[in-house]
């Protein structure tokens, strides 16, 4: 959402002079546009996830302390639910859904500490945890059905997602949560991963087959553990990591249940909320043995660069921009909630999801996503570079 004025910008050491790896795939530079940007926190993207720059630096401070006062911020804070309301807490994928707000406010800048509404809402998620240490929500499995208190696992990773965001880690009830997290890992027809387990009340389970993994639910863990320190994250996570991404490779034969990998995959619906594309660089870009190392494997490396080409094919508009195609309602407000004209939010989101994967640049732009299958099929054949 865009404020009241012009930007300020300090640039005390931009870091514009390093080229960006992928400016040749996405047709242009678009980091100095975006920081030129009449928007706090896409600067604020840019300036920590893309240059690099510290918490400390002159010019994340200016962007952060404007964007915490922006109107779009307020606006958000002002959609926080009460975790205790006894109302319907919305869909997993509704952008409406207090987790996905919450981290939605942390790709901001936003911070443990710095707002009252969001440390009570984190208070009352503490609050509701079963016995078995995974945190529920409030809410029905069909239409129709009374709402009750239950843990899917696709509620507790987000709840313990927004939890280690905001810097409630160490609370004895998260930990309990995170010990959980990595009992639930299983093995899958697929793999080790995390798969779809009951609701602890009406036994839902949600899609799919009870033996196969879940691509949402997995990569929600993988996130939450890859926000951690290393010594305290399972040292199987890159083994699950593989497992997600082989989802990708295997979609022509193996499309798992409701989640496909075609054109609504590869088309970021803004806000991101849900499985896709970008959801999958996201998380899979924070585990660097998957194309990098001696541990490293050809096919991932290829399948990585497969979806990043794919990303920037199906999203990416004039000079590099993000010009979003599929959005929420009730986000036009937000420069990523309107179609057919360039978001620098999105642009620095997007931008910042590619820039993990740097090495893969190269390989990306061999990829011609017009002969790449979709779960329905296609030849898959990848045109090499040129020369």
């Amino acid at each position: 959402m865009e404020r009241e004025g012009g930007p300020r910008i300090l640039w005390s050491r931009s870091g514009l002079e390093r080229p960006l790896p992928w400016a040749g795939q996405l047709g242009g530079d678009p980091r100095q546009w975006v920081l030129s940007a009449d928007d706090p926190a896409a600067r604020w993207v840019i300036l920590t996830g893309v240059l690099g720059r510290t918490t400390e630096d002159l010019d994340v401070v200016s962007a952060h302390r404007e964007a915490l006062t922006d109107v779009g911020t307020a606006d958000l804070l002002g959609r926080l639910p009460d975790w205790e309301g006894g109302d319907r807490l919305s869909g997993h994928n509704s952008p409406a859904f207090a987790p996905n707000l919450l981290n939605l406010l942390a790709d901001l800048g936003v911070r443990g500490g710095e707002d009252a509404g969001i440390e009570r809402l984190l208070d009352q998620m503490l609050a509701h945890q079963e016995p078995t240490g995974r945190f529920p929500s409030f809410g029905a499995p069909r239409g129709g059905e009374a709402p009750v208190w239950g843990a899917l696992l696709c509620d507790s990773h987000a709840i313990l997602e927004v939890l280690v965001r905001y810097g409630r880690a160490d609370d004895p009830r998260t930990r309990a949560g995170l010990d959980r997290l990595a009992v639930d890992l299983a093995d899958t027809a697929q793999g080790r991963a995390w798969p779809c387990v009951p609701h602890p009340v009406h036994g839902f389970r949600g899609p799919g087959r009870k033996g196969d993994f879940c691509p949402q639910v997995t990569l929600q863990g993988l996130r939450v553990f890859a926000r951690l320190p290393e010594d305290q994250r399972p040292p199987e996570l890159i083994r699950v990591a593989r497992v997600a991404l082989r989802a990708w490779r295997m979609r022509g034969t193996e499309k798992p249940y409701m989640f496909g990998h075609g054109k609504a995959f590869k088309t970021v619906k803004w806000p991101v909320t849900w499985y896709g594309a970008y959801a999958m660089l996201d998380t899979l870009g924070r585990f660097p043995a998957l194309w990098r190392g001696a541990a490293a494997e050809e096919e991932d490396r290829s399948a990585l660069a497969e979806l990043a080409a794919c990303l920037i094919a199906y999203n990416v508009g004039a000079g590099g921009t993000v010009v979003p195609r599929s959005v929420y309602q009730g986000w036009a407000g937000f420069s990523f909630g309107r179609k057919r004209e360039p978001s620098p939010l999105a642009t620095a989101w997007l931008l910042k999801v590619l820039c993990r994967l740097d090495d893969l640049a190269p390989e990306a732009a061999a990829v011609d996503v017009r002969r790449l299958p979709s779960s329905k099929g296609g030849t898959g054949t990848v045109v090499p570079p040129p020369g």
